[in-house]
């Protein structure tokens, strides 16, 4: 009995080794673009990118404590964490939008987000999401963009965020 006790713990325990991670990357994704566009006010407006193989690059545009370009190191569980928190958010069509006719109230002013996804086989997928497309629905859509950043090590890159 105790043998097949085991070789049941065996079984289970290999086939959890080759199940894909929860959040469906799989390692399907080589790269991941995050931009921010301006709004009304002192909004920062940067783009970064990060890729699986660890290399990161921020370029700050306005409201940046860093302007131009500027490379970053991204450890694997850097990418993973910023990965996953942004997965939920990942089309499964090739581009999705919040903005213009998506949207029932539209607060002006705010700014935007655009995610774009790379997989390693050269496709892409687009999110774009403007912050004052009907907010109150979208809230957790915009809490998890605000949040992805701060996974990364660019905080001083922004300037206010640690």
């Amino acid at each position: 009995m105790r043998k097949f006790a085991l070789a049941v713990v065996v079984l289970i325990v290999g086939a959890c080794a080759t199940l894909p991670p929860p959040d469906g990357l799989a390692g399907t994704v080589r790269s991941i673009s995050y931009e921010t566009g301006p709004c009304f006010g002192a909004c920062p407006v940067y783009r970064l990118t990060v890729s699986a193989d660890g290399e990161g690059r921020f370029v700050g545009s306005r409201f940046t404590a860093a302007s131009g370009e500027q490379a970053f190191p991204v450890t694997g569980e850097q990418f993973a964490a910023f990965a996953r928190q942004l997965a939920p958010l990942r089309p499964t069509e090739s581009e999705r939008r919040y903005s213009g006719e998506a949207c029932e109230m539209t607060a002006t002013d705010m700014p935007s987000t655009q995610v774009v996804w790379t997989d390693r086989d050269g496709s892409r997928r687009t999110l774009y999401f403007y912050h004052g497309c009907d907010m109150e629905r979208n809230r957790p859509i915009a809490e998890r963009l605000k949040a992805a950043p701060a996974l990364l090590p660019i905080g001083e890159l922004i300037g206010g965020q640690r």
